[in-house]
């Protein structure tokens, strides 16, 4: 019996391969190695565990988030410098790159004639010749460029010697796990580590291979089938390459594949985050629109677009599905995204539940009143505003009407998610400037819904996604786009000046305000600190007063400002009482003034793309024609193409697209973006 087994497992068909499914024959089995499993647990290892990582360097290595051994392997290089092989001596040419491998024959410390500069000189010679290396600022070398010592030097040749570039001792490192090759700083392809001040790109270049023989220790994510499907290398392979690449290709298959792993498990998270919110909690079923939706529809002093029409469809199929809504709304600055925000929330009023409306400042909560009580004036809806600065006897009067659900609607700030606010039937929510929240933030309001059922959620953006940043950032949420403004509103003409035109500019403004139309000057970022861009604000506006626009009335908004003279401000600017109204970026969402058609941004360089569109967007809203002027003084690239696009586009989604672009090339642009993921290999777009 045991032989007639033997035979038919030796008459049977070879083994394929997992994901290629290619045969393997005996022979072929027979030579691959055996390799132990892995073993994650290594990776885990601190980073002291290498040689040369010190108590003090382990500190700046955390410093950059590197603490264990799996930090430092995702720390991937930023790029490659590529190193010719090795030459002789006697083959050098003055002025070109080489490196060589030499020995020490004699070595001394130089001063000059320059009091800060020392030099480093080396009698050095391979089997072809002698010759002079120089090192500058080196001083410490001395010591340990003992006759024998074998060197790898590259660096360029000239009259006076070789002049190195980098440096390194042959002798190799000597880390347990490292391959057997020297040569990392010098020769082949060198991977260039993100540094810091503390921790050089040379001692992480020697951490990294010391440790790369531990990338059979990482666990592999992706099925065998994907990777055959997708031509994706192994992850211990990937990890190795994008390190210590064979050739410039191999880096980029490596990146290429790791990336991938990146974004994959990304989308996985967010389509499980989203199915257990969708299991976890039931939404609350509202059904077909109905009177109060249908009269106030009927009041709007302005025809619909079609965009608005289609987001009314998709909401209410989410209302209607009986799973909580999350829905993002993304439009053009002035799209009309609070018309769709206002009726998500009549159809939860006129079903006998509440709705609330948060936004990141009070600034803009205010703001958000104001529309609401003009876009519901016909129907006399009661609403209540819930801030931080609410009077304590008026909030405990709110917190009383929205525990007894006499009170339907709320706007607020993050107040409304404080634990002493309590809604008895709350069934929508909006979020406006929805990625200025945080997570946990979302989540609390979340809960303030009845019993076991969660909210409907509306997230709105003024700032137009590009699509490929939406199905990252924003995975588990449906998303809606009105890219059509509404009917009247004019296209705004836009300049990029210098300080040569700055008296022009001012000509022009006053001109406008005599033909009876209003100004915004906006004060540029002066840091992220609120406080000091309301002292600039502050500032221009008595300059102004006092200069250029001392014939006309000035106004001031910033976010320092109580409420009540925020409020102030907003409504003499509204009324006409005040022609100029200077103002910090408060003013970039939110504010309608018809009669304003003029807006000049000091500082345009410092801001992003999306936000001078939205700031833009705040004229252009009447029947007059409308200008942007844009003092800047670009001192990058970045800035200059920055620039251009906002003179020559009026296209909120191929800005964003532009922006987007310019920011994956490092340069961080105005106030800092918040709740955006951040990947360590992955480039957005």
């Amino acid at each position: 019996m045991v032989e007639a087994a033997a035979s038919a497992v030796g008459d049977a068909v070879p083994p394929r391969a997992i994901g290629s499914g290619e045969l393997h024959g005996r022979e072929r089995l027979r030579a691959v190695g055996l390799r132990s499993a892995p073993r994650p647990s290594r990776l885990r290892a601190s980073i002291t565990t290498l040689q040369g990582a010190g108590p003090r360097l382990a500190a700046a290595a955390a410093e950059i988030g590197i603490e264990t051994l799996e930090d430092l392997l995702w720390h991937l290089p930023h790029g490659h410098r590529a190193h010719a092989d090795v030459r002789e001596v006697a083959d050098l040419r003055i002025g070109e790159e080489a490196t060589v491998r030499v020995t020490v024959r004699s070595a001394r410390v130089r001063p000059t004639r320059r009091r800060n500069l020392r030099l480093v000189e080396a009698n050095v010679a391979d089997a072809s010749g002698p010759m002079k290396a120089v090192w500058f600022n080196q001083a410490y070398l001395a010591e340990r460029l003992r006759p024998g010592t074998g060197l790898l030097l590259n660096g360029k040749l000239d009259r006076s010697g070789f002049r190195v570039k980098t440096h390194e001792f042959v002798s190799g490192l000597a880390g347990a796990a490292a391959p057997a090759r020297t040569g990392i700083h010098t020769t082949g392809i060198v991977p260039v580590h993100g540094a810091s001040a503390r921790l050089s790109a040379t001692r992480l270049r020697e951490w990294a291979w010391q440790a790369i023989g531990l990338v059979g220790d990482a666990i592999e994510p992706l099925p065998a089938e994907l990777r055959t499907r997708h031509r994706l290398a192994g992850e211990a392979d990937a990890l190795r390459s994008a390190h210590f690449p064979g050739s410039t290709e191999d880096a980029r298959a490596a990146r290429r594949r790791l990336a991938f792993e990146e974004l994959l498990l990304h989308q996985v998270a967010l389509a499980l985050r989203r199915g257990a919110r969708l299991q976890a909690r039931p939404g609350i079923a509202i059904g077909e629109p109905g009177e109060l939706v249908a009269r106030w529809l009927t009041s709007l002093p302005f025809e619909l677009t079609g965009a608005q029409r289609r987001a009314f469809a998709q909401i209410d199929a989410d209302l209607q599905s009986g799973r909580p809504m999350q829905r993002l709304l993304m439009g053009e600055v002035g799209s009309g995204k609070t018309v769709v925000a206002v009726y998500a929330m009549l159809r939860a009023l006129e079903a006998g539940h509440q709705a609330a409306l948060m936004a990141p400042t009070e600034t803009l909560a205010e703001q958000h009143a104001a529309t609401l009580d003009t876009l519901l004036a016909g129907e006399a809806i009661p609403f209540a505003l819930l801030t931080g600065a609410t009077p304590a006897a008026r909030r405990g009067e709110t917190l009383a009407r929205l525990a007894s659900g006499e009170l339907g609607l709320v706007i607020g700030t993050h107040a409304l998610i404080e634990p002493d606010v309590g809604l008895r039937s709350l069934a929508v929510c909006v979020v406006d400037e929805q990625h200025r929240f945080g997570v946990a933030q979302r989540a609390a309001l979340d809960a303030k819904g009845p019993g076991a059922a969660a909210p409907h959620v509306l997230h709105m953006t003024a700032t137009p996604i590009p699509r490929t940043l939406s199905l990252t950032a924003y995975g588990d949420l449906e998303t809606t786009t009105i890219a059509e403004l509404p009917a009247g509103r004019r296209p705004v003409k836009t300049w990029v000046v210098g300080e040569e035109k700055r008296a022009g500019a001012y000509e022009f403004i006053r001109e406008r305000l005599r033909e009876g139309r209003q100004a915004y000057v906006v004060c540029p970022l002066v840091s992220e600190s609120e406080q000091l861009q309301a002292k600039a604000a502050s500032e221009e506006a008595e300059r102004l007063r006092r200069g250029e626009l001392r014939e006309f009335e000035v106004g001031i908004l910033h976010g320092q400002m109580s409420s009540r003279a925020k409020a102030e401000a907003m409504r003499a600017f509204a009324s006409g009482e005040l022609d100029v109204l200077v103002a910090t970026t408060v003013i970039e969402v939110g504010i309608d003034v018809a009669n304003a058609t003029v807006m000049l941004i000091e500082a345009a360089e410092r801001f992003g793309l999306s936000q001078l569109h939205q700031l833009r967007g705040r004229v252009g809203r009447g029947a007059h024609s409308s200008h942007c002027i844009l003092f800047a003084d670009p001192d990058s690239e970045a800035a200059r193409r920055r620039m251009q696009a906002i003179a020559s586009s009026a296209d909120g989604f191929e800005l964003a697209e532009v922006d987007l672009t310019l920011r994956g090339e490092g340069e961080i642009l105005g106030t800092r973006q918040h709740g955006l993921p951040s990947f360590r290999v992955a480039e957005l777009p």
